[in-house]
């Protein structure tokens, strides 16, 4: 196996790609950890929506700028800017590092000013489960609540229970169940991975804001997005759930006509929920998110 430095090179390098000219980056600090400020620069596009996005990567690997162009891809729908945080990584830092970074960095944005009612929260994979925990934390401290929340490929089971470990295990083309195991030792070494904290499938979700899930079919964590779908449901949270036949974990990451569509759902349905409703999306510029047939 790769050094633990030469995956998260592997990795950067293998899912990074160049933001659109019309998009300007920027680093700063969000809850005492490095993030990435993301605007697109478009006239008439300076306003207080805000979009926390939280990487993917096992709680192991992966940075902020990493999913940025899926960042960006949300943020055409929005009018104001997204941040993505660069929280602790384990081993170095094992749980509850990650999700100490996540609630600090929500709970800095709205003691700058964020309005709740403008702010929205996304993640990928190990962030998707972030962006949960970040919610449920957040109104265990009584903090008001984003506008609406965006999952992709969401880890939710640390204790890898779900049938989809063996159905569609030889059937995801990223994931063995041992390779998963690997990764949450790592963040989860010792103590229950059945807590709330680590694996947000066994928290309760009342009170939660709406929710929109995608994922792949051929994931071997199929299974945490489904259950994760059915516990909002019965915890009375608006959830709508998409499965893509045929795709792999974090398929929106991949330059694919299918890939542009899910992220156009996604971010409309996170503009959706903001007071002015709708926003319409802006075209992106050469260079930007599109596959590499042009679609």
């Amino acid at each position: 196996m790769p050094s633990l430095a030469e995956q998260r090179e592997q990795f950067a390098t293998l899912l990074t790609r160049p933001l659109p000219p019309d998009v300007r980056s920027s680093a700063t600090t969000l809850g005492g950890r490095p993030a990435l400020e993301l605007r697109v620069e478009t006239p008439g596009t300076a306003g207080q929506d805000v979009l926390l996005y939280f990487h993917g990567g096992g709680f192991v690997v992966g940075a902020a700028r990493v999913p940025a162009h899926l960042t960006v891809a949300l943020l055409r729908h929005l009018d104001g800017r997204a941040l993505s945080l660069d929280y602790r990584l384990a081993p170095e830092h094992p749980f509850p590092a990650a999700p100490d970074d996540c609630l600090a960095a929500y709970r800095e944005l709205l003691d700058s000013g964020a309005d709740p009612r403008r702010l929205v929260i996304a993640g990928d994979s190990a962030g998707a489960a972030l962006a949960v925990v970040t919610m449920t934390r957040a109104r265990e401290a009584g903090l008001p609540l984003p506008a609406a929340a965006v999952l992709f490929s969401p880890v939710t089971d640390l204790t890898l229970s779900g049938a989809s470990l063996q159905s569609k295990d030889g059937i995801d083309p990223i994931f063995t169940r041992a390779e998963l195991e690997w990764y949450f030792a790592q963040y989860v070494p010792d103590g229950d991975r059945s807590a709330p904290g680590a694996s947000p499938l066994f928290a309760d979700l009342t009170g939660l804001p709406p929710l929109l899930i995608q994922v792949g079919s051929s994931e071997v964590l199929l299974d945490d997005a489904v259950r994760l779908a059915g516990r909002a449901g019965a915890d009375e949270v608006a959830v709508t759930l998409e499965v893509a036949p045929g795709r792999p974990h974090v398929f929106q990451l991949t330059e694919s006509a299918e890939a542009a569509a899910a992220l156009d759902r996604a971010g409309r349905f996170l503009a959706s929920w903001l007071p002015d409703g709708e926003a319409p999306a802006r075209s992106p510029q050469a260079g930007s998110d599109t596959d590499k047939d042009g679609r």
